[in-house]
């Protein structure tokens, strides 16, 4: 350490800079705490923040399943439901094709 800052935690050195060092001092202090609170600690903020992103992605993810969900239901009881549209949708996601059909496949 140098001169200068162990003359700074000296009381008996304050002399006319009563004021001055003391802030200086509490300045030290608060500023080493907060480095403390913001990065060091186990339940630091960064980590909060973090945390905070990584739930808000993980919503995002959660409602855009729950759309593809409700889709599928849709889509689902449309195909339970009316025959054409069941043999449209075998033919289109499967390639089946009746015996006697000319089937194009095109990409």
């Amino acid at each position: 350490m140098s001169k200068v800052s162990k003359d700074i935690w000296n009381r008996e050195k304050d002399g006319n800079n009563k004021e001055k060092r003391s802030f200086l001092r509490y300045f030290i202090i608060s500023t080493a705490l907060c480095l403390i609170i913001l990065f060091v600690k186990k339940d630091s903020v960064v980590r909060l923040i973090g945390a905070g992103f990584t739930i808000h992605r993980q919503n995002k993810e959660l409602r855009y399943y729950r759309k593809q969900i409700d889709d599928l239901d849709r889509q689902i009881k449309v195909l339970s439901n009316d025959k054409d549209t069941l043999e449209t949708f075998a033919r289109e996601q499967y390639l089946f094709a009746e015996p006697g059909d000319d089937v194009y496949l095109t990409e």
